[in-house]
């Protein structure tokens, strides 16, 4: 889930050793013709010698095609026995249905990403090295922006992920440096590792408590910056059809959508995700059973929590004026946690279903000790529709109640260690139980999405969003409702580096109020509807 592999071509396809460059231009620079697309010995001459002059050959080979030249001489992508790839990119966001925690089993090669950067940097010592060493270093920048019936600052909240109404914003740049492993092969151990820095205004959705938190829980910048995938993995693939082990910090299982822009339908997020769990750090085993069944079972720290504060106070990053101390209590939820799927894929490749039980401790209220249950099911009508639909259920334990027991009114609340002096911005909320007396309850969260998808053309997908969430005690978005939300997006591509993503979508609460309101700044909300068109561009590095 939540992670893809761009299409695209090997970085030995632009490492042409310097025998074979000489050999080729002794007959001029494209002997068999003109068109790199059509013949791949002329790729390398036609990118040019010097990195900005690679850098913006590439963009201008790609433009207006659907993929990058295939290299005829590079190894098959995927297990000949292997359900096919069931879609493409363009005009998707993914190849593989996802399911995250790993690399794609039996369908990945190293260094397959289509990039620009690693182009550019192909004839070089250090590019082919990296080359030799199958890294990549590629990433891209993506600005959006949006027009909303919403007025107030943070008022298109519980939306996302664009928070501010009526703004233009840079929702992340990413930088993606890593090493794949081979799991295609199944002859030897092979290891792999990523680093996936991220800036902007998309950091307050990934924030993980006690991990560079005082940007958003003690300062609520609009920007900021996180690492959400940082984990190493090594694949064993004499076991069964495959075993592969991540460890560190990566995405929970298994989801269609992901905070990194490229990996979704729609530039906004369904409010299905916006309340999920984001990630997990700790260990995840995911083992290949056959060609159609893949186990995953892992041991983390709960959700957006760190393994070393488990048990342990939080060092205080940034003292301020409401708390000077060293430390920060440490978050309940940072506990050890059980994560468990089994995902099954039909022989034709068309049908996908995934159940997943994720973040599983005793589920005390927490920062985010979200009790994951539910499934994600994919189907494929033709190479023009297929369907996407996830619903799960998660809730927390002891969550501290917010209603008044005299006048049962809501009242302001958080609670140690989220209290105001600890944690004066977004900071969990409290539930709104069904009675006063109680001092605690159950707090739950019940959703259903479906994404439906057309393919227009081969660098065309039109996305239509429908689901229906209830936040049944508030303690999600702060208001106890229940929500639709629909919307509809267009994801054009220009080439494989340029997309652009414009939408538009209706949200509704069907129980009171939920949007125009700022609870970081006391203001309540006083709209039931919002109506959000937006739209971004990602390039592609």
């Amino acid at each position: 889930m939540k992670r893809i592999l761009l299409a695209g071509v090997s970085l030995a396809a632009f490492g042409l050793s310097s025998a074979a460059q000489a050999a080729d231009q002794s007959k001029g620079p494209c002997p068999y013709g003109g068109d790199p697309y059509k013949n791949y010995s002329c790729l390398d001459p036609y990118l040019g010698s010097d990195f900005f002059t690679r850098f913006i050959n590439y963009y201008r080979l790609e433009w207006g095609h659907d993929a990058a030249p295939a290299d005829p001489k590079a190894p098959a992508s995927r297990r000949p026995e292997y359900p096919p790839a069931p879609v493409s990119t363009p005009p998707y966001p993914f190849t593989e249905w996802p399911y995250g925690g790993t690399t794609s089993l039996g369908v990945t090669r190293p260094s397959s990403i289509d990039s620009p950067l690693m182009a550019a940097l192909s004839n070089t010592a250090a590019g082919q090295w990296m080359n030799d060493a199958h890294i990549q270093v590629y990433g891209w920048v993506d600005p959006g922006g949006n027009l909303s019936t919403n007025t107030v600052r943070g008022g298109n909240s519980p939306a996302a992920y664009s928070y501010n109404p009526n703004t233009v914003q840079l929702d992340q740049a990413v930088l993606y440096i890593e090493r794949l492993p081979d799991t295609v092969q199944k002859d030897h151990v092979d290891w792999g590792f990523r680093l996936a820095p991220i800036y902007g205004e998309n950091y307050r959705y990934t924030t993980a408590y006690g991990l560079w938190s005082y940007q958003l829980l003690n300062q609520n910048k609009n920007n900021g910056y996180d690492m959400p995938m940082a984990y190493g993995e090594v694949f064993i693939p004499q076991v069964m059809d495959g075993l592969l082990i991540r460890f560190g910090r990566f995405i929970s299982i298994p989801d269609i959508e992901a905070q990194l822009a490229p990996n979704n339908y729609m530039y906004s997020h369904s409010m299905t995700y916006t309340f999920d769990n984001y990630t997990n750090t700790g260990v995840e085993a995911t083992l290949a059973l056959n060609k159609n069944w893949i186990l995953q079972t892992g041991i983390v720290a709960g959700t957006e929590a760190m393994p070393w504060h488990v048990g342990a106070t939080i060092p205080n990053p940034m003292p301020n004026a409401l708390y000077p101390g060293a430390t920060m209590p440490k978050d309940p939820g940072a506990t050890p946690s059980i994560t468990l799927g089994i995902r099954w894929t039909s022989d034709s490749g068309n049908d996908d279903i995934n159940v997943v039980a994720d973040g599983i401790n005793g589920g005390q209220f927490g920062y985010n000790n979200l009790q994951w249950y539910g499934l994600t099911y994919y189907h494929k009508f033709n190479d023009q529709w297929h369907i996407s639909i996830e619903s799960y259920n998660e809730h927390q334990n002891n969550v501290p109640n917010l209603l008044n027991p005299t006048t049962q009114a809501i009242i302001a609340g958080g609670g140690t260690p989220f209290s105001p002096q600890y944690m004066p911005f977004n900071a969990p909320g409290g539930a709104i139980c069904k009675s006063a007396t109680p001092l605690s309850c159950t707090a739950s969260w019940q959703t259903a999405l479906m994404y439906l998808n057309y393919k227009a053309s081969p660098l065309d997908n039109i996305s239509y969003r429908l689901e229906y969430v209830n936040d049944f005690q508030g303690q999600r978005t702060g208001v106890k409702t229940a929500y639709i939300e629909t919307g509809i997006g267009w994801q054009h591509w220009f080439s494989p580096q340029i997309e652009i993503r414009p939408e538009v979508s209706y949200y509704r609460s069907l129980d009171a109020n939920a949007f125009n309101g700022n609870a970081n700044l006391g203001i309540a909300p006083n709209r039931n509807y919002a109506i959000i068109g937006s739209a971004d561009i990602i390039i592609h590095f």
